[in-house]
């Protein structure tokens, strides 16, 4: 007879370091399939809901095919294809090492302190690239992906 999952500590069950590795398992498998498949050939630009309804680029256009470049060693190619992607990449990858070693060692990294001004500014920076990114006449045409 099989003992009961119930009566053994959630700890030895290995359940606070099931989220991280699932999370970070999936993100490697997707990093694989990211730097094998070239989204430009296989997904239409139209994919985007905001794209394909008004026509215009949103702040994340293009962000697939600059992960594919970076994946690749291409820096200029990535940052040609989406410029954000130099100033969301290393937040996005702090805040998940940050999550992850919260679970697996109880212990996050440090707390990076972010003003109500940068924040703005952030945003700002953003609204002002979705912007310009749509206006059709050079040089601001040239941060269309």
């Amino acid at each position: 007879m099989s003992p009961d999952l119930r009566s053994i500590p959630s700890s030895s069950l290995g359940s606070r370091h099931f989220k991280p590795l699932t999370v970070g398992l999936g993100l490697m498998i997707c990093a694989v399939v990211l730097f094998v498949f070239n989204p430009a050939n296989l997904i239409p630009s139209t994919l985007c809901p905001f794209h394909a309804l008004t026509g215009f680029h949103c702040p994340g256009c293009g962000i697939l095919r600059a992960l594919h470049q970076l994946l690749r060693g291409n820096v200029l190619a990535a940052l040609a294809l989406n410029p954000l992607i130099g100033l969301s990449l290393p937040i996005a990858t702090y805040g998940c090492l940050s999550q992850a070693s919260n679970h697996l060692t109880r212990r996050p990294l440090p707390k990076v302190h972010i003003s109500v001004y940068c924040v703005w500014t952030l945003a700002g920076i953003v609204i002002a690239f979705w912007v310009l990114r749509n206006i059709p006449v050079y040089p601001f045409s040239a941060l269309a992906p």
